[in-house]
C-alpha cells in the first residue's frame, strides 16, 4: 500500500506549550529542523500566559485530549469505541487492568480514556509515538502504542524519575523501543530498573546557541559597598519545594549589613504566597523583587543586569529532585557566575570553585558565606563565569543529543499497522 502523507512522529506531552519546558520546545524545534515531521499530543491545555520564542517555530500541529474525561465525554466514547477494534486493544487492556489493581486511582482511569482518545485519533501517517517523560504522559503512550502496535519511546527527565512507583518504570523500559534521560545520576537509577539497559541513552539537553542572544559585553564591578548600586543576585525557578527559596531566603538576610544587594526572581509556582509573606518576616521583601512568569526574552533581560546567579535546589519530601536546570547553562551562556547546591545533577556541570560555587543542599549558612564571596569580589565573578561559560560550550550544545533523537525517530517503523 502507499504510505501515507503526514506527520510521522506524535511527540506527547503533559502540557504545550509549558514557559518552564523551553529544553521540550528546543527539543522539538530542533527534531523539526532535521526533517521529522511530526505533531504534538498534550494531556493539558496550556495556563501560560506568554509564550516563548521557540514555541512559535515549531510547525507541527497541537492537538489536545480531554484533560478530565467528564470534559468530554462523547469524545471519549467515540475513542474507546474505535480502540477496541484495534488489534493491540485486548493487550492494552490486560496492561491497564494490571496497572489498575496496584493503582487504583482516578488518575489511572483518566490515563486509560485519554489513551483510547490518542489511539483512535491519531493519523494514519503516525509510525511511531515519544513521549516526555516517564509517569503519566508515558503511561497514556504506553497504552495507546499498544492499542495501535506502533514503537513508543521516552524522554525522561527528573520529577518522572524519582517519585515514580519502580514497577511501574521498570515496566515501561521492558516495552518501550528506547530512552533518553538528560542526566547521568538518572541514567544510573534507571539502569538499575531496566531489564535492557542497553535501550537507556545519555543525551543532555543543551542549549541551542544559534537561537540565543549574545551574552552581554562586559559587567559590571560592583561589590555591594555602594547603598545606591546594590549587587543584583537573581534566581530563575519554578516556586516549588525542591528548587529551596525557602533556603534561600534564609541565606539572604545572613548576608551582613554592610553588604547592599537587590534579589530578582523569575518563574511562577504554588510557594509565591509563602515566599513573600518569609521574606517579610526575614525583613528583607523591600530588596526583593518578585518577577513572575516571564518570557524567554524577560528572561535572558534579566540575566543581563544581574551579577550573579543562584539555584538552591534539593531534594523535596516525597523525593522530587532536580535533574540538570537548564537555568543554570543559560546563565552560564550569558556570563554569569553561579552559586549552587551539590544536589542531583548539578555537579554534572559545576565544580565547585573551578566554574562556579556548590554548597550543601539545604544549608542556608553556607549559601550566604558563597554569596557574599561572590558579591564582593567582581574578579571572582569574572573567573568563574568565564570558566562556566567556556564548559557550555564545549560540552552542552544540544546538537549532538538531538542528532541522536532525530536519528533514531527516523528509522523505518514495522508495526501491525503497517500490515494493515
Amino acid at each position: 500500500m502507499p504510505v501515507a502523507s503526514g506527520p510521522r512522529v506524535a511527540v506527547v506531552l503533559k502540557g504545550w506549550p509549558r514557559l518552564s519546558e523551553t529544553f521540550i520546545a528546543q527539543e522539538i524545534a530542533g527534531l523539526e529542523a532535521r526533517g521529522i515531521a511530526l505533531e504534538i499530543w498534550s494531556l493539558r491545555r496550556p495556563t501560560d500566559k506568554v509564550r516563548h520564542p521557540v514555541h512559535d517555530r515549531v510547525i507541527g500541529r497541537a492537538v489536545y485530549l480531554p484533560e478530565y474525561l467528564k470534559d468530554d465525554p462523547m469524545r471519549v466514547l467515540r475513542g474507546w469505541w474505535k480502540a477496541r477494534r484495534l488489534p493491540g486493544y485486548a493487550a492494552a487492556r490486560a496492561r491497564f487492568i494490571a496497572d489498575l489493581r496496584r493503582d487504583p486511582s482516578p488518575n489511572r482511569l483518566r490515563r486509560w480514556g485519554q489513551a483510547a482518545v490518542l489511539a483512535a485519533e491519531l493519523p494514519a501517517s503516525i509510525e511511531r509515538l515519544y513521549v516526555h517523560f516517564l509517569h503519566t504522559p508515558a503511561s497514556v503512550t504506553r497504552y495507546a502504542a499498544t492499542m495501535l502496535g506502533l514503537p513508543w519511546s521516552i524522554s525522561a527527565h527528573a520529577k518522572d524519575i524519582w517519585t515514580s512507583e519502580p514497577w511501574e518504570v521498570a515496566e515501561k523500559l521492558a516495552d518501550c523501543s528506547w530512552l533518553t534521560t538528560c542526566t547521568a545520576l538518572g541514567l544510573r537509577r534507571l539502569r538499575e530498573l531496566a531489564p535492557r539497559p542497553d535501550r537507556l541513552q545519555l543525551v543532555y539537553h543543551g542549549l541551542d546557541f544559534a537561537h540565543l542572544p549574545q551574552p552581554p559585553v562586559g559587567r559590571s564591578a560592583r561589590d555591594g559597598r555602594d547603598p545606591n548600586d546594590p549587587v543584583v543576585i537573581l534566581s530563575v525557578g519554578r516556586k516549588v519545594e525542591k528548587k529551596g527559596y525557602d533556603d534561600l531566603l534564609n541565606a539572604l538576610a545572613q548576608l551582613p549589613r554592610s553588604l547592599h544587594w537587590r534579589f530578582e526572581h523569575v518563574g511562577g509556582g504554588a510557594l509565591g504566597d509563602a515566599l513573600k509573606g518569609q521574606a517579610a518576616r526575614l525583613e528583607i521583601a523591600d530588596r526583593c523583587t518578585w518577577l513572575g512568569a516571564q518570557s524567554q526574552k524577560q528572561v535572558f533581560a534579566a540575566l543581563a543586569r544581574a551579577d550573579l546567579f543562584v539555584l538552591a535546589s534539593k531534594k523535596a519530601a516525597d523525593g522530587d529532585q532536580d535533574g540538570l536546570p537548564n537555568v543554570l547553562m543559560e546563565a552560564a551562556h550569558q556570563g554569569l557566575p553561579i552559586v549552587s547546591t551539590r544536589a542531583a545533577a548539578i555537579t554534572e556541570f559545576i565544580e565547585d570553585s573551578v566554574n562556579g560555587l556548590l554548597v550543601d543542599p539545604a544549608a542556608p549558612e553556607e549559601l550566604a558565606v558563597a554569596l557574599e564571596l561572590l558579591a564582593r569580589d567582581p574578579a571572582m565573578r569574572r573567573r568563574l563565569a568565564d570558566a562556566a561559560a567556556q564548559t557550555v560550550r564545549t560540552r552542552f550544545s544540544f546538537d549532538a543529543g538531538v542528532d541522536w533523537i532525530a536519528a533514531a525517530l527516523g528509522q523505518p517503523a514495522l508495526s501491525a499497522r503497517a500490515a494493515e
